[in-house]
């Protein structure tokens, strides 16, 4: 078997119609598809839900369901906020300032511009409180390579040590990238 892409992905949202004009207007998402139920199709719970369906570019798709008969919203308070989001690709260092200016005169705290050397991104978090990044690309071909020499290195020491391993120091200890 081969996957050809991701059909979607999903999350819960708190007001489905608010989500779905909110991506609309901030980062500029279509409204593909509207699906509700009252029962669940996989599990056959009687569930009333709206499942919304967002265009998030290149084929993928970003999906929320709102599910009014369910707790309260939370998130998992073991896993630090800044390890769970998503991420979207913009086209450029111009595209990426653009947006941080649109989105901080909405009135939207955003976190950045954050160099991580092979991408630079912002920060912030949609009216359900998912914690999203847009980020430029700027690595060059042979920091691509760099990385890729090393990966399962890395990976592997990782898994032995679980400390950081050193093989990409550069893109965080302040020394650059090195390489031709």
């Amino acid at each position: 078997m081969l996957i050809k892409k991701i059909h979607h992905v999903a999350y819960r949202c708190i007001n489905a119609k608010e989500t779905v004009q909110w991506y609309a207007k901030h980062l500029d998402m279509n409204f593909v598809l509207a699906i509700a139920e009252n029962e669940v199709p996989s599990t056959k719970a009687p569930d009333p839900y709206m499942h919304v369906f967002i265009d998030a570019g290149a084929g993928n798709i970003l999906a929320f369901f709102e599910l009014p008969n369910s707790p309260a919203m939370d998130r998992d308070h073991n896993t630090p906020a800044w390890t769970q989001h998503l991420a979207f690709e913009v086209g450029s260092m111009d595209e990426l300032m653009a947006a941080k200016t649109r989105l901080e005169a909405a009135g939207i705290d955003v976190v950045g511009v954050t160099d991580h050397t092979i991408f630079k991104s912002i920060y912030f978090f949609d009216p359900s409180g998912h914690r999203l990044e847009l980020a430029c690309n700027t690595a060059t071909a042979a920091m691509a390579k760099a990385l890729d020499d090393v990966k399962w290195e890395m990976l592997n020491e990782w898994e032995q040590t679980k400390k950081a391993p050193k093989h990409a120091a550069w893109m965080h200890d302040g020394t650059g990238f090195a390489g031709a």
